[in-house]
C-alpha cells in the first residue's frame, strides 16, 4: 500500500493533465438528440435542458478536493514506510501487525496518514458548484454491452481495479440514466457538471463526491 500511495500522489500532484484551451461556447443543448451518444473528441453527453458555456465552470485539479490536513498527511507519510518494499515479507508482516494493533498504540503521524487514506472529508466550498475536472472512468453499471449508466471518475488509470482505490475524497460518482457509450477506458476525459459533497458507497470503492453530469468529452492534450 505504501508504494501504491506514492504512485497515487505522483499522479494527482505531478501528472495532472495540462488544461486545454477551449472556446467558451461548448454546444447548444437543443442540437443534441435524446438518445445515447458515442463519446468522441468533441461530445459524449450533454444535458439537453440548458446551453453550456465553459465560463460557467471552474476548472479544478484533484488536489483541490482534498482538505489541507489530509493532503499534508498524504504528502508526508511516516518515514519508515519508504524502507518497506511493497509486497515484500516485511510489508506482509507490517500489515498483519497493523491489523492487530489498537488505534491508540499508533503514533499521531501514522494515525493521520492512515486516516487520510480512507478520508471522506470534503471541501464544502465545492458543494453545488459547477466544475470541470479531468480523470479516468471506472464503470459500475451498464445498460448494454458498452452503455455505461454509472461510474467513478478517478485521478489516474487503473484506480479501483488494479490497485487499492484512492481516498474517497479523490473519487467522484456519476450516474446517467440514459447512459453513455465509451469506446475506450484508457483515454482520460473531461467532466463538466454540478458537484455535490454526497457520499456514495459501492463494493468497489467509496466516493465522497457525486456529480450531476452536464457534459463529458475526451481529454485533448493541447499545448
Amino acid at each position: 500500500m505504501r508504494l501504491l500511495t506514492a504512485v497515487f500522489l505522483f499522479f494527482i500532484v505531478a501528472c495532472q493533465p495540462k488544461q486545454q484551451d477551449l472556446t467558451d461556447d461548448l454546444t447548444t443543448a437543443t442540437d443534441i438528440p435524446e438518445q445515447v451518444v458515442m463519446v468522441d473528441e468533441t461530445l459524449a453527453y450533454i444535458d439537453r435542458q440548458q446551453s453550456l458555456k465553459l465560463s460557467q465552470y471552474e476548472t479544478i485539479e484533484w488536489t483541490a478536493l482534498i482538505p489541507e490536513q489530509d493532503l499534508q498527511a498524504l504528502l508526508n507519510p511516516p518515514s519508515y514506510l519508504d524502507e518497506i518494499a511493497d509486497g515484500s515479507l516485511e510489508d506482509q508482516i507490517y500489515s498483519q501487525i497493523q491489523n492487530a494493533v489498537e488505534p491508540e498504540q499508533t503514533s499521531e503521524e501514522e494515525s493521520r496518514y492512515q486516516s487520510a487514506l480512507i478520508s471522506t472529508d470534503t471541501m464544502k466550498a465545492f458543494d453545488g458548484k459547477q466544475v470541470r475536472i479531468p480523470g479516468f472512468v471506472v464503470p459500475l453499471e451498464f445498460s448494454g454491452e458498452k452503455t455505461v449508466t454509472s461510474f467513478f471518475l478517478v485521478p489516474y488509470f487503473g484506480a479501483c481495479i488494479h490497485s487499492p482505490p484512492p481516498p474517497p475524497n479523490q473519487i467522484v460518482f456519476v450516474e446517467i440514466e440514459q447512459g453513455i457509450v465509451l469506446e475506450s477506458l484508457y483515454e482520460p476525459v473531461w467532466l463538466l457538471g454540478r458537484l455535490s459533497t454526497e457520499l456514495f458507497e459501492d463494493p468497489m470503492a467509496t466516493s465522497a463526491y457525486t456529480m450531476q453530469l452536464q457534459h463529458i468529452e475526451y481529454y485533448l492534450d493541447i499545448q
